[in-house]
């Protein structure tokens, strides 16, 4: 269990501390742990978000945001998180935008209010932004050229690791849904602990035009990468 170690060679002589336990809805649960001043939440052995490695989860708004038109309009976030991504949203979009965030868990929401209050720094207060507790999925599914930009960061990668049904959102019809969501030349950006080979080819048959970005899994990293797939929709030929 990393929380920072190998980035910041963390006192690994810090306790661990289990301070919350959330029940995913449909199985499952993640843990929220805390060492020292660092926190982490898990699922399983695996890592899926720290409270000091968030480079990759904030460049998934700070390189969408130049890909648009221009910094208004909606933005769809698919998972709270710790709120990096929609930190770095609310920085880069203007003040007109409008931010919905759809989050699955609802213990996370809770956790963003109570121990991870420190890390949202009041950002859930910003009035641009609105909490959906909801499958991201379904908020894509019941959209139609609604959203200028959908950012997906609600797995480890486009594969469906903490959820068999997170690979609803990734397969042939999933991406074809979220095409029908975004407006003329909006953007779907997913993020990724890992490149999935293949993936970007996925992208361009359901319409996409497809830019993949590797980006430092954290600040300084040169040998350890995430990655982001920019998929465009084509301009309206109306």
């Amino acid at each position: 269990m990393p929380l920072c170690a190998d980035a910041y060679s963390a006192d690994l002589s810090d306790t661990i501390e289990v301070v919350d336990i959330a029940d995913i809805p449909g199985g499952g649960q993640l843990r929220l742990l805390k060492s020292g001043c660092d926190f982490s939440i898990q699922f399983g052995s695996e890592e899926l978000m720290g409270s000091c490695d968030h480079v990759s989860e904030e460049a998934l708004a700070t390189l969408t945001c130049p890909r648009l038109a221009d910094r208004d309009g909606q933005v769809l976030i698919g998972g709270l998180g710790m709120g990096f991504t929609l930190s770095a949203a609310l920085d880069a979009w203007s003040p007109r935008a409008s931010i919905l965030v759809a989050e699955l868990v609802p213990k996370i929401v809770e956790w963003a209010k109570g121990p991870l209050a420190h890390v949202f720094a009041g950002r859930l207060s910003d009035p641009r932004v609105t909490i959906d507790v909801a499958d991201v999925h379904d908020v894509i599914a019941a959209a139609s050229d609604r959203f200028d930009a959908i950012l997906l960061d609600v797995d480890n990668g486009p594969d469906g690791l903490i959820q068999a049904e997170n690979e609803r959102l990734y397969c042939n019809w999933g991406l074809r849904s979220a095409y029908g969501a975004l407006r003329s030349r909006g953007v779907l950006a997913i993020w990724s602990a890992y490149p999935a080979v293949g993936f970007d080819r996925r992208l361009e048959r359901a319409g996409f035009d497809v830019e993949a970005v590797r980006v430092p899994a954290f600040a300084g990293s040169t040998d350890d990468f995430h990655h982001i797939w920019f998929a465009t929709k084509a301009a309206s030929t109306l």
